[in-house]
């Protein structure tokens, strides 16, 4: 990705197919995160409910977006995985529709290689990406929190 862009320089399809601008979440402090279904960190889904219903008052917001590029664990439809995503982990936080990660096919991405499902990158208001936290650190661990929880004092100065 080039070094002038960022985060909010690009667009997704919702889970629906509508096309969203990443723009739309401007002044908030976001958390993209690659996600699939049937994946040994699938479970991650209600800490990442649980950290979105939290702070989503104080200007956070997480992006689900599924990948089918690790061990083939999204292989479903967009509509598919929004069944599964709110029927079984009761996800409100805003889906993106599938789109690949990794390989010739890959999306615009930034923050580096993404090794596996659940890479967790927090977004600063600005598009820029604060940090990163790999799968197997939980969305409500304390790094985590605390991480969450400085961006969302810093947005209040």
């Amino acid at each position: 990705m080039a070094a002038d862009k960022n985060v909010f320089d690009f667009t997704l399809n919702s889970i629906d197919g509508s096309p969203t601008l990443l723009a739309s979440f401007k002044g908030k402090l976001v958390m993209l995160v690659n996600v699939a279904s049937p994946c040994g960190f699938t479970p991650q889904y209600s800490a990442l409910e649980a950290i979105y219903e939290k702070y989503r008052d104080r200007g956070f917001v997480i992006v689900g977006i599924p990948a089918n590029n690790f061990g083939a664990q999204e292989p479903g439809s967009s509509q598919e995985i929004k069944t599964f995503c709110t029927t079984k982990y009761k996800v409100s936080f805003p889906m993106m529709s599938k789109v690949s990660i990794k390989g010739d096919d890959i999306a615009p991405k930034t923050g580096g290689e993404i090794q596996w499902n659940f890479t967790k990158f927090l977004v600063g208001p600005d598009g820029r990406i604060i940090t990163r936290f790999e799968p197997e650190v939980t969305p409500d661990s304390p790094q985590v929190v605390a991480a969450i929880e400085k961006a969302l004092n810093d947005l209040k100065h």
